[in-house]
């Protein structure tokens, strides 16, 4: 779930009540909650020559969430998963100790022909607890998430825990992830099942905010989750997510998460030493890159 040239930059400025910034991790705030990286995934067209290949990579200490609008991927790890991931479903795997996996087109749409995709590849931190577990892998068909329309907005529980419901996508910590796609301009209210720290994205359209426009390709963090209401316009998209934050810092380096350097490291040296376990059927290697450490708060 690394494939940076899809990644979208945000500037980040504080407008009151929000920080408006970058896709996770930015500078001023490298977690919301147990959320350490968020991939806005194109909108982009694929097309022969340019196909989705991110080959061989590893991770450990942390669970991925790939959440798609458009388009199709093919997942295949080291724990022998095979899941293609279509619109409104969730492809959830937890790395633990370690896990290997690619992220390609499906055959059947190599095809000569070009197509859409958009999405969301997002990492979540595993609590202390839980860095070591045995990797798995979970996915979650669209018909399988909570659904249901409040005040002229359509939402999606893809993660979590929020208004009374649950998804099935099994997580480690407390923590929701919400879709909201507004029919008429609407008002999404904070509401007492949603906690600890909050995020905005802004997927398309836009939505008003401390009395300000925040335009689609913005992320929002809630400093206060009592002044977190917020205005849709029509058509807009907007994922809300968020949840308590650890009690320690977390590294992030690379494809990897830790609470502590010393494990990095370790796997650093065992992918270097290609010690990790590979994808079945799958030959490639992407090395690894040079040592950019970095420390949440």
């Amino acid at each position: 779930m690394s494939n940076t040239d899809l990644i979208i930059p945000e500037r980040s400025s504080d407008i009151g009540s929000f920080i408006v910034g970058r896709i996770l991790p930015f500078r001023e705030k490298r977690m919301v909650g147990p959320f350490i990286f968020i991939d806005h995934m194109g909108p982009s067209t694929v097309a022969p020559e340019h196909y989705l290949d991110v080959g061989q990579h590893p991770h450990i200490g942390l669970s991925t969430l790939t959440y798609l609008f458009e388009g199709e991927i093919l997942h295949r790890d080291s724990i022998g998963s095979v899941q293609k991931i279509t619109p409104g479903s969730v492809n959830w795997m937890n790395a633990g100790k370690g896990v290997v996996h690619t992220e390609r087109t499906p055959e059947e749409l190599r095809n000569g022909n070009q197509h859409r995709i958009h999405g969301y590849q997002i990492w979540v931190a595993l609590p202390a607890n839980k860095e070591d577990m045995e990797p798995e892998f979970f996915h979650v068909a669209a018909e399988g998430l909570p659904r249901w329309k409040q005040k002229g907005v359509n939402i999606t529980l893809v993660a979590g825990s929020a208004f009374g419901k649950s998804s099935a996508v099994p997580i480690y910590s407390p923590l929701f992830m919400i879709d909201l796609e507004a029919e008429d301009d609407s008002v999404f209210e904070y509401d007492e099942s949603l906690f600890g720290e909050l995020g905005i994205s802004v997927v398309n359209g836009s939505i008003k905010a401390c009395g300000q426009t925040i335009e689609a390709g913005n992320m929002l963090v809630a400093k206060e989750l009592k002044n977190c209401g917020f205005e849709l316009t029509k058509g807009s998209r907007v994922l809300v997510f968020g949840g308590e934050a650890f009690p320690e810092p977390r590294f992030i380096e690379w494809n990897f998460v830790a609470t502590s350097q010393e494990k990095i490291a370790q796997a650093r040296q065992n992918w270097k030493d290609r010690r990790f376990t590979m994808v079945p059927g799958e030959h490639d290697y992407i090395p690894l890159p040079p040592m950019l450490l970095q420390k949440t708060s």
